[in-house]
């Protein structure tokens, strides 16, 4: 019976209006277009086809497939069957349908469906051991499937003025109840324990990781958390690729940050990105050195980096983290890319500080410890009070209070004149009693030093008034000259 199925696949299907022939785009090897008997190339892959020659030896190639036709679950077949009944199902789920009318080819596409939910259940269980022959063809059948051309942005396709990232509403891909369905393949493949990684490298090679990491620009979220995944058990299986993965994602941000200012998969890049830190050995290579100096880093001055910050920031701890002596150069790159006008931002970065902060040992932060606490300072009398409510939660934290507690005697002369101002003049009441907290800490440290800082800062507001009344009376005299000289012709402003 299983024999005669088989072999009904063989059939040619009728002429109808049911069928597109533009619709079948790849195929395996051995297969052909429908209407035609050469057989198609698969370019995804970029593999030789089966030989079909005397000497082809046990590689024997399939009969064609020419249309959709349903194909026995797997376990209705005898167990020696099912290794040409799953060549046979990867080869019909490499015919690719027309998604863009939901109502055409409706039979074909629920048949391919059930077809990929059926591989999916077989690799899941582990009832049958993959050969080499059907691991080549299943990444093949996957390349058919997912490495396509990505559809323009919405504002490309209709020539609008594009959005920002984060308002533009989410795109679905057509296809993606295949799509998926191809993903949760490839996924359960690859993490699969019968999966032999010598056999498998062949096959995912260096070509097909590049051509994963390009489709991470995918406009459908969904796509990116599939591709997120496997790619994270790509570099966790595979070491052999593991250069290649930071190179290619190092070649993305560049691309970024410095040509096209959009790409819709920064952020599940730099989670997968966040575990590879997480594994990085010690001594730290200058490579990696180098990508948190000119990649990392730089991320923080786009604008969407609200989008990704709360990976991006993981990434920058991470690395601290590992080699504390760092700490001075994130530091240093936050405040050479500090907003200015944006002050939602800025609150992201004051709780990024944090972090790094609580990764930082004294003697590194002594090393930037006058442009951090001067950029502090303005934190702290900002009008927008989230900014300023920010800055101060910084003396909630142990550790920060007591690097600061070390430093004290550089610290507060910085932001003493922040801290009076926020008691002085700043709207808010909350505002004023945290100030009020922080400068009793102050009192606690260093009685000395917070008298010593109080009266330095008087006699700086009293020279200042007296700097201001002089100012003051030269223009008076210059006015009182103008008159005299000028009289009716003067004018004030």
């Amino acid at each position: 019976m299983f024999k005669k199925i088989i072999k009904g696949g063989q059939r040619k299907h009728p002429k109808s209006d049911s069928w597109d022939t533009s619709n079948q785009g790849h195929v395996l090897p051995g297969s052909s277009n429908l209407g035609s008997g050469t057989p198609a190339v698969n370019h995804a892959s970029g593999t030789k086809p089966i030989s079909k020659g005397p000497n082809s030896g046990v590689r024997t190639s399939l009969p064609p497939m020419f249309a959709v036709e349903p194909l026995p679950l797997f376990k209705g077949v005898a167990v020696a069957d099912r290794p040409t009944l799953f060549l046979r199902k990867l080869q019909l789920c490499c015919f690719q349908l027309d998604f863009s009318n939901s109502t055409k080819l409706v039979r074909e596409k629920e048949i391919k469906r059930q077809t990929l939910l059926d591989l999916v259940e077989f690799i899941e269980s582990g009832s049958g051991k993959i050969t080499e022959r059907s691991q080549e063809e299943l990444i093949k059948m996957v390349g058919v499937n997912i490495f396509r051309c990505l559809p323009p942005a919405f504002h490309e396709n209709t020539g609008q003025e594009a959005l920002e990232p984060e308002d533009e509403d989410p795109y679905s891909e057509p296809s993606w109840p295949h799509l998926q369905l191809v993903y949760e393949l490839l996924l359960r493949y690859i993490v699969s324990s019968d999966t032999d990684t010598k056999v498998a490298k062949r096959y995912i090679d260096h070509m097909f990781v590049l051509k994963v990491l390009d489709l991470f620009n995918s406009e459908d979220p969904r796509e990116r958390e599939y591709l997120k995944m496997i790619l994270h058990r790509i570099y966790g299986k595979f070491m052999i690729h593991r250069p290649c993965i930071r190179k290619a994602i190092n070649n993305i941000f560049y691309r970024f940050i410095y040509e096209t200012q959009r790409h819709r998969g920064i952020g599940e890049l730099l989670e997968v990105l966040g575990s590879i830190i997480h594994g990085f050995s010690l001594p730290m290579k200058e490579e990696n050195k180098l990508f948190l100096v000119r990649a990392l880093i730089p991320l923080h001055k786009m604008k969407t980096a609200s989008m990704y910050h709360e990976h991006l920031s993981y990434c920058i701890v991470q690395f601290v983290v590992k080699d504390y002596r760092l700490a001075d150069t994130v530091i240093r790159g936050l405040l050479k890319y500090w907003p200015m006008t944006n002050c939602q931002k800025e609150i992201l970065f004051l709780g990024e500080l944090e972090e790094v902060l609580e990764a930082t040992q004294s003697a590194e932060l002594q090393r930037c410890i006058l442009p951090l606490f001067r950029q502090i300072a303005r934190c702290l009398h900002s009008d927008h009070y989230q900014v300023s409510e920010r800055a101060l939660f910084l003396w909630n934290n142990e550790h920060i209070v007591d690097l600061i507690a070390q430093n004290r005697e550089v610290i507060l002369p910085i932001i003493f004149e922040a801290l009076d101002w926020n008691i002085q003049n700043h709207w808010n009441e909350v505002i004023h009693g945290l100030t009020e907290n922080v400068l009793k800490m102050f009192v606690e440290m260093d009685d000395d030093l917070f008298d010593k800082c109080e009266a330095q800062f008087a006699e700086e507001k009293a020279r200042a008034r007296e700097v201001e009344e002089q100012r003051e009376m030269v223009w008076k005299k210059l006015a009182d000259a103008a008159a005299e000289k000028g009289g009716d012709h003067m004018v004030t402003v």
